[in-house]
């Protein structure tokens, strides 16, 4: 029997490769003929380049930048040839921030404006960007900035690249602009079809997670539709702009950027499938399986790539009860390794063995039915 593995990463907990190999783990214990090929997969969110990077062997550098709170700082991305990948999470990401840090509108993104211009400068031809994952909330202020945009108070005061800044310049200057070559092809890897603006926006739908006070909704939101509106008021209308807390729609509307659906980018950068092509079984998996995975995360993503006549089961670790009735989007069984009631802090530290054990049972009960 070949089984196709092949995960999302379990956010603060486990790697999407890491999620894979306890699954095996599980699968090799419960049966004998098994051949597991593991393809560890993501949606754009924080992870996906890790995951693409080792199918594709792909060469990791670092690049000097301005970091989260203005001091410089070595941010990482993956090249061959002509081609370079990197997440902002790299820069700006949860685990980047500490949690008495996390202040959505002051962490800056003006080093992902810079880290293009250096990909640019090195001759690369096309860059892909995971945006998920992020601590920041600047509706991609901070990219124009790297790429030349000066925000300045009413006094000429020069103001850092953040979220707050919406909410204080008088003027822009726009001298020193960086033009991206029309032979430069930038995608953006997103897994979220959230606008920009709006009470399905960025601010309104993840302001909470990332620590800012529903109080400023309102007033962040507004801030950043009306300097889009002066700006480009076409991002304004593009489904996932608001994918990072904005830096998608910075990313098009500065770097000429266009907005992929991550997991098929993914997806086809690792060959998936000509992988899955004669596989007798899929695993698909994630944190928590909910309503929000059918729009395009990578769960859903991989089952639709998956023939038909494949079956596809998912191991993650919550299930929603929104979800709707199984079988769903090709997936026809889907397990929670949550295996008892326990403070999140254990399950989190706790997860590979619940995936391992998972796998294992799941495995007695293929077991039955090949008897």
């Amino acid at each position: 029997m070949k089984i196709v593995i092949a995960p999302d990463s379990f956010k603060e907990s486990l790697t999407a490769e890491e999620v894979a190999q306890a699954i095996k783990r599980g699968f090799e214990q419960s049966i004998a003929d098994v051949e597991c090929l593991l393809c560890p997969v993501g949606d754009g969110g924080e992870g996906t380049v890790d995951t693409i990077q080792h199918s594709l062997e792909l060469e990791e550098k670092w690049q000097e930048v301005t970091g989260p709170f203005g001091l410089n700082e070595a941010m990482r991305y993956f090249q061959k040839g002509q081609v370079a990948l990197f997440e902002v999470a790299d820069l700006v990401g949860f685990g980047k921030i500490s949690r008495e840090k996390r202040n959505p509108l002051h962490i800056q993104t003006r080093g992902i404006g810079e880290l293009i211009r250096h990909l640019v400068d090195q001759g690369m031809k096309e860059i892909y960007i995971g945006v998920g994952g992020t601590a920041s909330n600047d509706g991609g202020i901070g990219i124009a900035a790297g790429l030349g945009y000066r925000f300045y108070d009413k006094n000429g005061k020069e103001l850092p690249a953040c979220g707050q800044t919406l909410l204080e310049f008088e003027s822009v200057s726009k001298d020193d602009l960086y033009r991206i070559p029309e032979d430069v092809k930038i995608r953006i890897l997103a897994d979220v079809e959230s606008p920009l603006c709006g009470h399905r926006g960025s601010t309104y739908t993840f302001g909470k997670q990332k620590g800012l006070d529903p109080a400023l909704f309102e007033t962040v939101d507004l801030a950043i539709q009306e300097f889009y509106e002066k700006s480009s008021p076409s991002t304004l209308s593009l489904k996932g702009a608001g994918a990072g807390g904005g830096i998608a729609a910075g990313l098009c509307a500065f770097a000429e950027a266009c907005i992929v659906s991550g997991i098929d980018t993914c997806l086809d950068l690792i060959d998936f499938d000509k992988k899955v092509a004669d596989a007798d079984l899929v695993i698909v998996g994630e944190g928590r399986l909910d309503s929000q995975s059918l729009a395009g995360k990578a769960p859903i993503g991989v089952a639709k790539r998956t023939p038909n006549r494949v079956p596809v089961i998912a191991i993650c670790g919550s299930l929603s009860e929104d979800l709707p009735p199984l079988p769903f989007e090709n997936i026809q069984a889907a397990f929670s390794i949550l295996e008892k009631s326990e403070p999140l802090e254990d399950s989190l530290k706790n997860a590979s063995f619940y995936l391992e054990h998972t796998a294992t049972n799941i495995g007695h009960l293929l077991n039955m039915r090949k008897d």
